[in-house]
C-alpha cells in the first residue's frame, strides 16, 4: 500500500514499507533529527535487539529520497497485556511543515487497527501527538524499564477500553533480531532505532 501526499516538493511523496534498501538512509534521518542520544533513552531499551513489528515499519520518500519513518514495535503492558510502541517518527527537517509526519502516523496507526492492535504507547510531545488521540490517561499505573518523563508518557487506544486497568512493566515481545554466533552486524543492517 502506498500513500501520496501532495507538497510543495518537485517529487510527490509516497508512504510505504520500509525495505532493506532504506536502512541507511533512515539511519542518517534519525541521526539528524535526536543523535546519538536516542541510543541513550528508556524507550530503546524496548526496541534494542527486536524487529519492528510485523508491517509497521513506514517510510515516506520523495523520488529516491528517504524523508521520514515511523516504525511501531510489540511490547507488552505489564504481564499480559499486548500493545504496540510508537518511535521514533522523524521528517526530513527541510519538510518537517509539509504534513509528512501526520500522514505517517495516520498510515501506521491505521495499519495497526486493521492488523487488530488494540492499543499504542510512546513517550512524545502531548501537543503533537494530541492530535492523533493519544493522551496520559490510563498511563498512570504503567512503568519502562529505565527514566521517564510521566507527562510524554502517552497511550492511544484503537479499541475503547483497551487502557482500562493497564498496570506494570512495559517490555519488550518482538521478533528477535537475527544474530550470527552473537556478530555485530554492519550498520548497514542495523535493525534499532
Amino acid at each position: 500500500m502506498a500513500i501520496r501526499v501532495s507538497i510543495s516538493n518537485p517529487a510527490p511523496v509516497v508512504i510505504a514499507d520500509e525495505q532493506l534498501r532504506h536502512i541507511d538512509a533512515r539511519e542518517a534521518l534519525l541521526e539528524a533529527a535526536f543523535g546519538p542520544e536516542r541510543f541513550e533513552k528508556t524507550s530503546e531499551r524496548l526496541r534494542e535487539g527486536r524487529l519492528p513489528a510485523d508491517g509497521l515499519a513506514l517510510v515516506a520518500t520523495a523520488g529516491e529520497r528517504l524523508v521520514g519513518t515511523v516504525r511501531l514495535w510489540n511490547v507488552t503492558l505489564g504481564p499480559s497485556r499486548p500493545s504496540l510502541l510508537l518511535g521514533p517518527l522523524a521528517v526530513d527537517g527541510t519538510l518537517r511543515a509539509a504534513g509528512i509526519g501526520g500522514q505517517l502516523m495516520r498510515a501506521a496507526l491505521g495499519r495497526a487497527r486493521d492488523e487488530g492492535h488494540v492499543s499504542v504507547i510512546l513517550v512524545g510531545d502531548e501537543p503533537y501527538y494530541s492530535r492523533f488521540g493519544f493522551g496520559a490517561a490510563k498511563m498512570d499505573k504503567l512503568w519502562m524499564p529505565g527514566p521517564l518523563d510521566r507527562a510524554r508518557f502517552l497511550g492511544l487506544e484503537l479499541v475503547p477500553g483497551a487502557l482500562d486497568g493497564a498496570r506494570g512493566l512495559v517490555s519488550p515481545t518482538g521478533v528477535e533480531a537475527p544474530r550470527w554466533r552473537d556478530v555485530e552486524l554492519p550498520g548497514a543492517w542495523r535493525i534499532a532505532a
